[in-house]
């Protein structure tokens, strides 16, 4: 007899997924090109047929539940899971409540700080951030139309590697870069400070939807400072962020990621004047600018960004490298996983390999000659404590040497910037397509080629919202053949294996990920 668990699985597996994407897409696109004209009022209600939606209402639980990295995170509420049954009855409240939606409170996890301080992680409930998600399918293509082209971080169809590409631009040598200046600008405290006026002051929403990020402002602020601050740990709060600072990219030239920016200076402009006109912009949304932290470098003393160092030689040639900082992180990460003394060497290479390549893929677009040296001392000091583990073993130390460093290609400088003010909600697929499909390279490419940059499963072009898993057919994850290979989304990667697990959460095994060749996770690890 089939359990009442086992229905719930099969009919939320078999739910029209594709056709919900492209509803809701649809939605966006059209919401994006209302505030383009100008049209605020058609906007929010478009926005209202977002909340309304149910194929919306569906997709932001299954993207918490799900797709997202902390999917497994619990809050106040202590679940860290949803049963299917539980997964159709959340969507029956959301129905219910969207337009007064009340937040719980949130779990505060401490996460340690470079300069030996924590900060505070402030998860939501699984409900909650379900309604954030759904909130952020409104809001998000409402404010792509008039979010700056030079902010890049916790944006759609932007990444850090545009943001590297663009201060390659400002400091080559065809823009006399040895003659510039940059400023380190660091906001303090800056998820702690924005100003909650400030945010739903410049929101494009409808009353219920602003009525429902209030609450969730309110439900993450701080002791002391009950009109500031944004989660960090909600699904809407990069997007709430993004609207507050947006417009300071107009102060002067400049890049923007989140929070972290760079302000390129010329021999004339006076930097303090720069400086006190961003200090007015933030005080106006409560924030203020880090004036230990924040300085003003020549572009041929060099300064680190995004876990890149910046430099331009004196020969006016532009260097960028992967940082100190960074290496060293990535190293002592490396060096745990080797020195480990539970791991079989087994083990380890299929730990290392997803952690290397995501690291080499992060900087392929660096001149990588310097950390070479670097590398080959961590391969020196893995292959030593290979080949003294596989001796009780019948594997060879060279070829799990070779799965835990895999090869990654290199073209310094030759990453291809999103084109202005594009935005994926502009409904132009086949240039987001395409350009999502070069992000990979091997055997992952080739069948993106293949496929026409779509899923083979699904049959939806590959967007930038979602990574691209390279699916054995045969289940052999050591049959590499073009024929056994085909490219989909990482949702639709899942489903395959759902059936191989009984949990209502599919996590993939550790050697799977490892024998996976172009899946890329940022490099800061």
């Amino acid at each position: 007899m089939v359990s009442h668990a086992s229905n719930s699985s099969e009919l939320w597996k078999a739910l029209p997924w594709k056709q919900f994407r492209r509803n809701l897409f649809r939605l966006q696109c059209r919401v994006f090109k209302a505030v383009q004209r100008g049209d605020k009022r058609k906007a929010r209600s478009l926005q209202k047929l977002i909340l309304k939606s149910q194929a919306a209402q569906l997709l932001a639980i299954r993207q918490v539940t799900q797709l997202n990295a902390g999917k497994q995170t619990a809050g106040i509420d202590g679940k860290a899971s949803l049963s299917f049954e539980e997964r159709f009855a959340l969507s029956k409240q959301l129905s219910a409540n969207v337009n007064r939606w009340k937040h719980q409170g949130l779990r505060e996890i401490p996460i340690p700080k470079k300069d030996g301080t924590n900060r505070l992680l402030k998860v939501p409930t699984i409900a909650d951030r379900a309604w954030q998600c759904l909130a952020k399918f409104a809001i998000e293509p409402a404010h792509e139309a008039t979010f700056h082209e030079r902010s890049y971080g916790f944006r759609t169809g932007r990444s850090a590697h545009d943001a590297q590409k663009n201060l390659f631009n400002n400091l080559r040598s065809q823009s006399n870069g040895i003659d510039k200046r940059a400023i380190e600008l660091d906001i303090e405290k800056c998820f702690d400070r924005i100003s909650h006026s400030a945010i739903m002051n410049h929101l494009i929403a409808p009353r219920g939807l602003k009525l429902g990020i209030f609450r969730c402002l309110k439900a993450g602020t701080n002791i002391g400072f009950p009109d500031q601050g944004t989660p960090q740990g909600g699904v809407a709060s990069p997007v709430l962020a993004n609207i507050a600072l947006n417009g300071i990219e107009e102060i002067h030239t400049s890049v923007r990621y989140a929070d972290d920016m760079v302000i390129i200076l010329k021999p004339n402009d006076n930097a303090q004047a720069i400086l006190d006109e961003i200090s007015q912009f933030l005080a106006e949304r409560g924030m203020s600018v880090s004036l230990s932290k924040t300085r003003v470098t020549a572009s041929t003393d060099g300064f680190d960004f995004l876990g890149w160092h910046f430099k331009v030689q004196r020969n006016g040639k532009f260097r960028c490298t992967p940082s100190q900082e960074n290496f060293n992180a990535f190293r002592k990460k490396v060096k745990s996983i080797v020195n480990h003394s539970n791991y079989g060497a087994k083990v380890k290479a299929e730990k290392l390999a997803p952690i290397v390549r995501g690291w080499k893929s992060y900087h392929r677009f660096c001149k990588m000659t310097g950390v070479g040296s670097l590398l080959s001392h961590l391969r020196l000091r893995a292959y030593r404590v290979f080949n003294r583990e596989s001796k009780q073993n019948r594997f060879s130390s060279a070829t799990l040497l070779e799965k835990a460093f895999p090869p990654v290609s290199y073209s310094e400088n030759k990453y291809i910037k999103v084109r202005g003010a594009k935005s994926p909600y502009d409904g132009d697929l086949p240039y987001w397509s395409e350009r999502n499909s070069k992000l990979y390279d091997g055997k992952t490419s080739k069948a993106l080629k293949q496929q026409n940059h779509s899923c083979a499963r699904c049959g939806l072009k590959f967007m930038s919202d979602e990574a691209v898993n390279l699916h054995h057919i045969d289940g052999n994850h050591q049959n590499w053949k073009t024929s056994n290979l085909e490219a989909i989304h990482e949702s639709c990667h899942d489903y395959i294996h759902m059936s191989k697990c009984e949990s209502s959460e599919y996590r993939e095994p550790d050697a799977v990920k490892a024998a996976r060749p172009d899946l890329t996770e940022r490099g800061e690890v």
